[in-house]
């Protein structure tokens, strides 16, 4: 079996040493004037972003225009442009290699519209908070544009909206199976997951002359292509039949989803092939898919490697502003105000909560920093972000506690296609020493300026109460009045299918909380986070929580309604009614 380690030695490692002497642009341009102050013709790149452009390593645009622009590309930015015409997307020229699309940090549709299809009246990721910069389903419309602006560049979708629409899906707002977003956009490469290894390879093939038709063998890439010869198929009709050939050498196996015609009419087809997408997201063991769409097959590459240390700080360590463009002025960007003193230590999370996200995109592999790049970073926003009062934010990721956490045997990991390392209880296989990130809130306390270091990224209180120290720090020096907990229901019934853990768990870590909140002399509380609504929540189950509600003395104070977002496991469940933790044959 290939590892995820020996998987990496035949990959060309990620660098962001620069290769040419030019400094770096002190934003990427946003207009010809700019461009001409770098003393550019052309751009090499273009990218087409649903947010603001905010320089920052929060801001997806800004983590790839940087490591292009590292790699030696001149990389201009076209920040929520006016989609009713081609001629906003002309303003950079025309791009010598590609155009990269991306939806944003958010997927249009979530950015856009309520669990109760209602238009949001504000957008966080536009400057002064204004909802209606972008349009529905903005990565397939700023697509179209770009075709028409410059009909022959090749354009390259990226982003959690391509990411998470790159099979046939179902979509909650039309309430319809949509094809994969790659052949409705009508692109020539779809990234997916964190891309900065597979856009560095893509853009320096490109500029060797190679066509995007040639980068069939770049993992995170999906395109339409016939499978080659000397493959087998493995047809996902039975699901565990998806396990047979397990043993074969990497490469010559890819598993047939059923296709988009199937999934659109047949409930049971698309469970099918929403579990064998998710089985088929470890690194270490993934095998290609295929799904037809109409007369052509969209093939998806295995998932990326995961980032190692060395190269997530070289990709945190890029030059950037670390503010939003200037053209901005003072206009607020409320997601640039909630994230501007916070930290991001860590990607990806092993918890594979049905109703999220965050594993389809990141995986499920934590990708950590070293201290040194997380210490630096926090001295640059001492140094340079205008505000700073010496406190910071935040100090986490999509999970606050999963900082060097992994299996602990690599031959393991790389066999395993469980969507979860904590459900139905904790692996025995699974790290859960907080001692790492312990070791890093000390230090992080002891960087000259800094008052106080805030966790406000959610807590995994299952693994939280394998460490009594971890809890102690926490609440002792990492609190302020209270801290945000998503326990999201009280009953079995719906926990099960979310794969979360029993209330029991919370009871056990708000217990530990509040003795360590009295030790510290605090007086501190937990603010429990609910789904409603959620697949196999039934009415008694929602009255069950009500009752715990009432009993601990908790007031709603808002409502979180299940809102089934594109590819989560949940919204498979939303859509068929089918529970997708387990083997879904034909008919079932």
């Amino acid at each position: 079996m290939e590892t995820i380690a020996t998987a990496r030695k035949s990959l060309t490692p990620l660098t962001t040493r620069r290769v040419s002497s030019r400094p770096a642009a002190p934003f990427l341009p946003m207009s010809r004037a700019e461009m001409t102050a770098l003393g550019w013709d052309e751009c090499d790149i273009v990218l087409v972003t649903g947010d603001a452009y905010v320089d920052h390593p929060s801001f997806g645009m800004a983590i790839i225009g940087r490591l292009l622009e590292s790699q030696g590309f001149q990389v201009g930015i076209i920040a929520q442009p006016d989609w009713h015409s081609a001629d906003p997307f002309k303003v950079l020229g025309r791009p010598r290699l590609f155009f990269g699309v991306t939806g944003g940090n958010l997927d249009s549709m979530v950015n856009r519209y309520t669990s109760d299809r209602k238009l949001r009246s504000d957008d966080a990721y536009t400057a002064g908070g204004e909802g209606g910069r972008r349009p529905d389903r903005c990565t397939i419309v700023y697509t179209q544009r770009c075709r028409e602006a410059y009909k022959d560049v090749p354009v390259v979708l990226g982003g959690i909206e391509a990411s998470l629409r790159r099979i046939a899906h179902y979509d909650y707002w039309s309430d319809k199976v949509r094809r994969s977003i790659l052949a409705d956009a009508k692109a020539d490469l779809l990234i997916y997951g964190n891309a900065e290894r597979a856009v560095v390879e893509v853009a320096k093939r490109l500029a060797a002359g190679e066509t995007p038709r040639q980068l069939d063998s770049v993992r995170g890439v999906a395109l339409f292509r016939r499978v080659p010869d000397g493959f087998t198929e493995l047809h996902a009709d039975d699901i565990d039949s998806a396990d047979e050939g397990a043993s074969r050498k990497p490469g010559d196996t890819v598993i047939r989803l059923p296709s988009f015609e199937q999934v659109e009419n047949d409930k049971d087809a698309y469970a099918r092939a929403s579990r064998v997408l998710h089985r088929e997201a470890n690194p270490g063991n993934a095998r290609p898919l295929v799904q037809r769409h109409g007369d052509r097959d969209l093939w998806l590459n295995p998932p990326p490697i995961p980032l190692t240390s060395d190269e997530m700080d070289a990709v945190y360590d890029l030059p950037y502003a670390r503010a939003p463009h200037p053209s901005y002025g003072d206009a607020k960007i409320p997601a640039w105000d909630m994230i501007k003193f916070s930290v991001t230590v860590m990607r990806g999370c092993f918890g594979g909560c049905t109703f999220c996200s965050i594993t389809e995109h990141e995986g499920r592999i934590i990708q950590n920093r070293s201290e040194g790049s997380i210490l630096r970073e926090i001295e640059k926003i001492r140094d340079k972000t205008p505000g700073f009062t010496g406190v910071i934010s935040d100090i986490g990721g999509p999970t606050a506690n999963m900082y060097r956490m992994a299996c602990k045997d690599p031959k393991i990991e790389a066999a395993c296609r469980l969507p979860s390392c904590v459900f139905p209880d904790i692996c025995p296989n699974l790290n859960t020493s907080h001692d790492e990130l312990i070791r890093l809130y000390r230090k992080v306390r002891e960087v000259k300026g800094v008052k106080k270091v805030m966790v406000a990224s959610g807590v995994r209180y299952d693994l939280a109460i394998r460490s009594p120290e971890y809890v102690k720090e926490l609440v002792t020096h990492h609190v302020g009045g209270y801290l945000k907990i998503a326990p999201e229901h009280t009953e079995r019934g719906p926990l099960d299918k979310m794969m979360k853990p029993g209330i029991g768990t919370y009871d056990r870590f708000k217990e530990m909380f509040d003795a360590a909140a009295k030790e510290a002399g605090k007086k501190y509380y937990l603010i429990p986070y609910f789904i409603a609504a959620h697949p196999g929540t039934t009415d008694e189950d929602m009255l069950q929580l009500a009752l715990w509600l009432k009993k601990n003395r908790y007031r709603a104070d808002q409502v979180q309604t299940f809102l089934p977002s594109p590819m989560a496991t949940a919204t498979a469940m939303y859509h068929t009614g089918v529970n997708t933790l387990k083997g879904v044959r034909r008919g079932a």
